[in-house]
This record gives structure tokens, sequence and C-alpha cells, in this order.
């Protein structure tokens, strides 16, 4: 496979390819897990493993964890880890999520993070390659598979956090609750003021009390569509030269 190496920061670029690569949903739902340095973390379905990368900017995290079904996908992810010699700080699984048990005991993750496929199956466009259809399309999991995985890894009082489309708020939220994961900080995302928001992002607590907060709307661009400050912030180093980067 043919890889080109994109840059996170001064110390890390990660392998991308025409099967595995990212947008701007997986930085935002990184940067919104709020990693601890000292979480036991795993990101779910993991791609190209943005999301780790992204955590590991921080010399100072601890090891953490990720899992894809492709093995495309983990393969990819050794690629970057050697490449950065990250040996020590990111350990990859190659493992279906319906099936979490054979790969891990439960209770062993303080924070589980998920950007899952959002289109159900047969709907949209779905004459992809294989490895985009099963991104894109709940070809090998759906939301309840995604949140009955995180219920399964998480410590009680841990955190799962997840990036969706709005149309399946009610959906997610209801499957959290069901699954002892209950809902307790939601943000919307919006391309420019005063437009509907085009993504939400939620975070649960296994075993937590019922207290949703909704955190005011995350803008993408300024009235010159640029990156907005908050968007360059979390972005970091990665927004050098991509002041007009937009999703």
């Amino acid at each position: 496979m043919s890889y080109t190496y994109e840059r996170l920061s001064d110390d890390i670029k990660i392998a991308v390819s025409d099967e595995h690569t990212f947008g701007t949903d997986a930085v935002l739902l990184a940067a919104f897990a709020n990693i601890k340095r000292k979480d036991r973390a795993i990101d779910m379905g993991t791609g190209c493993g943005i999301i780790p990368f992204l955590w590991l900017r921080d010399k100072e995290q601890s090891t953490v964890h990720c899992l894809d079904i492709q093995e495309n996908a983990i393969e990819q992810v050794k690629e970057s880890i050697e490449y950065n010699s990250l040996g020590d700080k990111l350990i990859p699984h190659l493992c279906d999520l319906r099936e979490i048990e054979k790969e891990f005991s439960p209770e062993g993750f303080t924070l589980v993070t998920m950007n899952p496929p959002y289109k159900p199956l047969n709907t949209g466009f779905e004459s992809l390659g294989e490895s985009a259809r099963i991104a894109r399309h709940e070809v090998c999991c759906n939301i309840e598979d995604a949140v009955k995985a995180a219920a399964y890894l998480l410590t009680y009082g841990g955190r799962f956090s997840m990036c969706h489309r709005p149309e399946r708020l009610v959906d997610a939220l209801s499957i959290m609750r069901e699954n002892k994961i209950e809902p307790k900080r939601l943000r919307f995302v919006i391309d420019r003021e005063g437009e509907a928001p085009f993504l939400f992002l939620v975070e649960g607590k296994k075993g937590g009390k019922p207290f949703l907060k909704v955190e005011p709307s995350l803008v993408i661009k300024n009235s010159e569509s640029k990156f907005s400050e908050e968007m360059l912030k979390i972005y970091g180093s990665y927004a050098d030269g991509y002041e007009d980067k937009v999703r």
C-alpha cells in the first residue's frame, strides 16, 4: 500500500492512504474527549489512527490503544508507529468490536472514543471501495454495537465520547442510556454562525447520574471563511499553513 505522511506536529507525522485518511470530525472528537495523561484510553474503529496520534502529540500522555476490524488499517497504524518511534506509546488491535470480549478483559479503560460510520446500510452512495464502504456505512457496526463495546471496556465512571450526525442524536442518547452510559456532555458543530449543525459530539459516563450539559456550539469558520480561533486552537501546530483549511 502506498502512503503519504501528514504532519500533525513537529514530532509526529501520520501515514494516510486512499483507503484510510481522516477529516475534521475525527480531529474534533479527539479534542472533545479531553483525554487526561493518566487515562487508559482506546479509540475504536481507528482507521489511520488519527485520534490516538493526535493525543500522542503530548509527550507525557500515557500509552493508548486503538482497534479496527480492517487489517489494512491496522497495518497503516503500525507504519505510523514505526515511523514515529512510538512502539511503547500506541498499541493497535485487529479486532471486531462486536466480539470485543475475545480481545479484551472487561472494564480495562477509563476513556473510549469512536467516530462511527454515519450511513445506514442501503442508503447514500455505496459504490465505494470496501475500506471506504466499511468506514462510511454501518456494514460492520452501528451505534448500538459501538456503545455496547464501550460499556464492556469502560471502568465504572469511565467516559465514552463519540460523534455523529444530528439526525441520529435521539438514537445515540437512548442507546447510551440503555447500556448504562449516561449522556453528560453534548456539543453541536456548525460550519458558520447562524447555520444548522452538521455534527454532534457527546460524552457519556458509565454509571453516571442523569444530567446533560449542552455546551455552546463549536463554530468551524469565521466570517472570512477561515478557521475560527477555537478551531485553530484545536488543530494546534497542525494548523500551521492550513489557515484556509475547510471541511
